[in-house]
């Protein structure tokens, strides 16, 4: 019999083979590795295996159940489709950071303790910085180092409660948080990869600058594993759920303010994590499922419409809604991906958002939270204007200077794959509901009701678009966010640095090389001393200037005599 190891083994021992392979052997073995992978999920079997004890306590890489084996189904997926798309990229570099990337996020699905998943953490963080940066050009080499400073701060307030819990409850198992300090700071370091307001800012930064298949790998497994770790530890949390809705709001309206196509699809990261986090919060079985089907429902979709604008990009040099147009006869097989992306994005019925959103605003009716409810209301509305802006300018609007030819057949592929999946999880559910981490006894996905609401929906936001498309049209404004202030609040920091601070430490350092300087002479003339200047300054050591007769030093000993000799006889 095969004993099965952590899947994340497979793609981090894997990743370092990948510079010693060229050509077709190496996108062969490229493709291996996930297969491999799911062959390792199949073996696995429920309950804690690959247990190792270390400094007193118990190491788990393996933690196998619903949400952990689900959550590797969806990763190792989409993560197949990922290296599919792209197979033509020729660094090895971007491959291995990939591959580390993928491996280190399963690493944390599948750990059983904190101190395994802070150190899956920390190399996804430096691998997804690295993706980053393959880019090779000033932006996004600015927005790497942005992306892992925010990163290192999520992970020093991640490890600093952990060390904290520990220290209270003497044990190191992942499991649900109450109110505390520790609490508060692994909820920081969760909330900062979920993209948690207002510590966001480094997604739509950063994942716009990667190179065209880093944003996809980017869109699949950071936000997702905040997600999952906030279902393990803060399952109920009334915080996370009106977060949740804080974030789906804002994710769509800054969304609408984009120009750039993969900063529009960025801030919808948030918004979607938004509904996730929402379901998290709320914390019931019903909205709990609708979290984690909207987060693989949402690594389809999004993956999709990631790699629909990078064949854009590629196909085109150009990323501005602003500069595009007229490409739906030029790069069809892209185009009707992308409608199908948006349609299920924005829960059309028939497609996979439609179910998984069905799901959540269902819980939030059921939990009495009326106000939760229609923050996603609004944000579905918000969605769907998105997308048909991003659709409409980037593919419909007319352009006749543009040049463009479809996407190669590794491009296309995996696209037409996941559009496939969309729809065929959308129009059976059955298929999503089997892998949830909990049955979805009594709920029925396409109810009369809930089908009229969305279409009323559609209706009244499209007509919204069509009557004034002007306001909708793509601009060259800049929209500041949070960031903003971040930029501004370390600009007075340095500007403190090098200015006033700067300052005192210059006067420190001429008062104490004052002081040494007078000391210094004062070892070689004590004497010196009793011919201090008035501006406090001693004369500079002269040995002719300064001899003195033997009588001045004999007068000087009787003195010091006398003063022994009186202190002595008072004090007797």
């Amino acid at each position: 019999m095969i004993n099965p190891v952590p899947p994340a083994f497979i793609f981090i021992l894997g990743a370092f083979l990948v510079p010693f392979l060229k050509g077709r052997p190496k996108q062969a073995y490229l493709l291996l590795l996930p297969l491999l992978g799911f062959i390792d999920l199949f073996l696995l079997t429920m309950g804690i295996e690959w247990e190792i004890r270390f400094l007193s306590y118990d190491l788990v890489l393996l933690n196998v159940d619903r949400l952990s084996l689900t959550m590797g189904i969806i990763f190792i997926s989409v993560g197949l489709l990922a290296i599919l798309y792209s197979l033509r990229v020729k660094e090895n570099g971007q491959h291995v950071a990939a591959l580390l990337y993928m491996g280190s996020s399963l690493g944390v699905v599948f750990s059983g303790d904190y101190f395994s998943l802070f150190f899956f953490w920390e190399i996804m963080a430096v691998a997804s910085a690295f993706i980053i940066w393959y880019r090779k050009e000033k932006p996004s080499l600015d927005a790497g180092f942005r992306y892992l400073l925010m990163h290192i701060i999520g992970g020093g307030a991640l490890l600093t409660g952990i060390i904290l819990k520990v220290v209270s409850t003497g044990t190191i198992a992942v499991e649900p948080l109450t109110a505390g300090l520790a609490s508060t700071l692994i909820l920081v370091g969760f909330g900062l990869n979920a993209a948690f307001l207002p510590l966001h800012t480094w997604l739509p930064d950063a994942y716009p600058e990667a190179t065209v298949t880093g944003s996809i790998f980017l869109s699949v497994f950071t936000t997702k594993t905040g997600v999952y770790a906030l279902a393990r530890s803060f399952s109920g949390n009334e915080l996370v759920a009106y977060m949740g809705g804080a974030m789906a709001l804002f994710g769509v309206i800054y969304a609408l303010l984009q120009n750039d196509t993969r900063r529009l699809i960025s801030y919808h990261i948030i918004s979607q994590v938004g509904y996730m986090a929402a379901g998290i919060g709320v914390g019931t079985a019903l909205s709990i499922n609708g979290g984690v089907a909207h987060l693989a429902n949402n690594l389809l979709y999004k993956t999709l419409l990631f790699m629909g604008m990078g064949s854009v990009i590629h196909m085109t040099g150009k990323r501005r809604l602003t500069e595009l147009g007229g490409l739906a006869g030029k790069m069809p097989i892209t185009c009707i991906t992308c409608v199908i992306a948006s349609l299920s994005i924005s829960g059309a019925p028939g497609f996979n958002g439609f179910v998984s959103k069905g799901m959540l605003l269902s819980s939030m009716a059921e939990s009495g939270r009326p106000l939760l409810e229609w923050m996603l209301r609004l944000a579905s509305v918000g969605t769907f204007l998105s997308f048909t802006k991003l659709c409409y300018f980037t593919f419909f609007s007319k352009n006749d200077r543009i040049q463009a030819r479809e996407a190669p057949l590794n491009m296309t592929l995996p696209m037409v794959t996941i559009a496939l999946l969309c729809l065929l999880t959308g129009i059976y559910p059955g298929l999503l509901f089997s892998i949830l981490p909990h049955a979805p006894a009594g709920y029925h996905a396409y109810t009369p009701s809930h089908i009229i609401g969305v279409l009323q929906l559609f209706l009244w936001a499209g007509s919204v678009f069509i009557l004034a498309r002007g306001a909708f049209s793509p601009h060259s404004w800049i929209i500041l966010d949070f960031d903003y202030f971040y930029r501004r609040g370390f600009q007075w920091v340095g500007g403190f640095f090098t200015g006033p601070l700067n300052e005192w430490r210059l006067r420190i350092q001429s008062w104490s090389s004052s002081g040494v300087n007078h000391l210094a002479l004062l070892s070689r003339n004590p004497l010196g001393l009793l011919e201090m200047t008035a501006d406090g300054k001693l004369r500079a050591y002269d040995e002719n200037f300064y001899r003195k007769p033997m009588g001045l030093g004999v007068l000087l000993a009787i003195l010091l005599l006398f003063l022994y000799s009186l202190i002595y006889l008072i004090s007797s």
